[in-house]
């Protein structure tokens, strides 16, 4: 049987290694949106529904296969929920199996990236260019011809049908 003390030394250290990076996190600063597009929380939360808010506004991310967007087949353009800004083409757009609508290429001049180092490890948050929103993270195991997999939160965006 194990001994007391080895249960808690085991429990005490699982403990630590999973609050490890969120204790030493550094929190990412949100990129500035161009001059047209700097409201207030005020604004964004009358603009936004509460989840696109706090995915846009605050990075939260969805709960995968949530998101209808994950399964649109329509062609297409995906544009910023927050301000319109068209992001990506339906020709774009893959099935990652991960819940989240992915795609492997932005359209040109309508993301930014920057580090986020919220797990503890760094990734690259992709956010809109226009007003700053958080969209969701680029990878580096996505399809031809780019290997990218720019995996997007559903409620970052809403669909134009061509």
């Amino acid at each position: 049987m194990i001994e007391r003390r080895y249960l808690i030394g085991g429990l005490a250290l699982g403990g630590a290694l999973v609050a490890a990076p969120l204790l030493f996190a550094k929190p990412g600063k949100r990129p500035l949106a161009e001059p047209g597009w700097r409201l207030s929380d005020a604004e964004w939360q009358k603009r936004l529904s509460p989840l696109a808010y706090r995915v846009l506004r605050e990075a939260a991310t969805e709960r995968p296969f949530t998101s209808p967007l994950d399964k649109e087949k329509r062609s297409g353009t995906f544009v910023c929920a927050g301000c319109a800004l068209p992001l990506y083409s339906s020709k774009t757009k893959f099935d990652s199996g991960t819940g989240w609508p992915s795609f492997w290429a932005p359209l040109k001049g309508a993301i930014g990236t920057s580090t986020d180092h919220e797990l503890g490890y760094p990734r690259t948050e992709v956010h809109c260019k226009r007003c700053g929103g958080h969209l969701g993270h680029v990878f580096n195991d996505g399809p031809k011809p780019t290997g990218k997999r720019y995996c997007m939160n559903g409620a970052a965006l809403a669909f134009r049908p061509a």
